[in-house]
């Protein structure tokens, strides 16, 4: 499945951390080559329901899954499907730059690479800067390839982990909240980023920031938790009708500022 850019339908998914319910009968239909974003108060399921498109969320201790999301007209969640080759697929950005501590900004990139497949020297320092230029670093740490990742500046970390995503020719790109622990400046150049990739990649950011999802985002989900804490999907669709013309009024009290 990796490199192929496809959309993900999400079938009555639900899901638990032991015996929690985090999220209930999830139905959605993310397009391909778009960005989604996905927004709510906070603890009503939207960083899991994300993870559950990498089957990252099984891998807290006894989380679990009930339900499909579907890529490229495969269940991920069908016992013959590989998790970790579904993780190098969908590719997974998360809320605070984690570059590997250890390794130059040329190894950060280069190491999903040599994880995936076969590459002579001239191929992976092609590979890497091709997935710098993506993620518009390049220009930036073309002459310090060798330096730490972690000397770079919040933004920069981030653009860095977003190369090192792209790097394995995901078809997919999840975002968990990349600019809540940048300045604006810094995600500026995300969200200019996200507008870029968004012709070749199937990308589903969460945020807290409802301007940010107007500006990015082609199609906008909004989750709720009801008393019970459960998460729930309220409304799902095009992001300029959820935010002028909602069809739930939950969706029009929230985005209004009545709650959340």
């Amino acid at each position: 499945m990796s490199g192929a850019t496809e959309g993900v339908l999400v079938e009555r998914l639900s899901a638990w951390y032991g015996r929690v319910q985090a999220l209930k009968e999830v139905d959605m239909d993310v397009p391909p080559n778009r960005v989604t974003a996905v927004i709510g108060p906070s603890g009503c399921g939207k960083s899991t329901l994300i993870r559950c498109f990498n089957r990252m969320h099984e891998t807290i201790s006894a989380a679990r899954v009930c339900g499909k999301v579907i890529l490229n007209g495969v269940d991920i969640y069908s016992p013959e499907v590989d998790p970790v080759q579904i993780r190098r697929s969908v590719g997974m950005v998360f809320q605070r730059p984690n570059p590997f501590p250890t390794m130059s900004i040329f190894d950060n990139v280069a190491a999903g690479i040599k994880l995936t497949r076969f590459h002579r020297g001239s191929e992976l320092a092609e590979s890497v800067e091709r997935s710098l230029r993506r993620a518009a670093l390049w220009d930036e740490v073309k002459d310090k390839l060798k330096d730490s990742g972690v000397a770079l500046s919040g933004g920069q970390q981030q653009r860095l982990c977003i190369a090192r995503a792209l790097a394995v020719d995901p078809g997919v790109l999840l975002m968990d909240e990349p600019c809540s622990a940048l300045d604006p400046i810094a995600s500026y150049k995300i969200e200019e980023l996200i507008t870029e990739l968004r012709g070749d990649y199937t990308i589903v950011i969460v945020t807290h920031n409802m301007q940010q999802a107007s500006r990015v985002a082609d199609h906008t989900a909004f989750m709720l938790a009801g008393e019970d804490g459960i998460g729930k999907l309220v409304e799902f669709g095009e992001t300029k009708q959820v935010f002028t013309n909602p069809r739930d009024k939950r969706t029009e009290d929230y985005i209004t500022g009545r709650f959340g």
